[in-house]
């Protein structure tokens, strides 16, 4: 199929309106031809992660959880810690979230490629930009 690229600033609305967009389009949810065990070939690019922002006292108490399999393995971090670390990871884990648990999932991850900042270094020239 042919890829659509789309883009998005993730420093304008909260993390979850911006996630559920972004897996909207993964998905293909946006076109007419939607076909829920068919990937679409969308692609989504983010801008600006490092601006990501969540709604009311979220930023301090939010944590992200990561078990590694040992006793004792449960790491822990918290929003503004991971904000300023790898903000990449939080804005996969929302989109994660908000895909099907299936074998798709990994293929839609794929097709999602997010940026500290507003460069990006992909030269494609037609970046539709996702409504808000």
């Amino acid at each position: 199929m042919e890829k659509n690229y789309y883009i998005i600033d993730a420093g304008i609305m909260p993390l979850g309106r911006i996630a559920t967009r972004i897996a909207n389009v993964l998905r293909g949810k946006n076109s007419v031809s939607f076909m829920p065990n068919v990937l679409p070939g969308n692609v989504v690019v983010v801008v600006n992660a490092d601006k990501v922002n969540l709604s009311a006292k979220k930023e301090l108490s939010k944590q992200y959880h990561h078990y590694s399999g040992y006793h004792g393995g449960l790491k822990t971090k918290v929003f503004s810690k991971l904000k300023e670390d790898k903000p990449e990871n939080i804005i996969k884990s929302a989109v994660k979230g908000m895909l099907p648990k299936n074998k798709l999932q990994k293929e839609f991850l794929k097709n999602l490629k997010i940026f500290r900042n507003a460069d990006h270094n992909l030269s494609v020239k037609n970046l539709t930009p996702i409504k808000e």
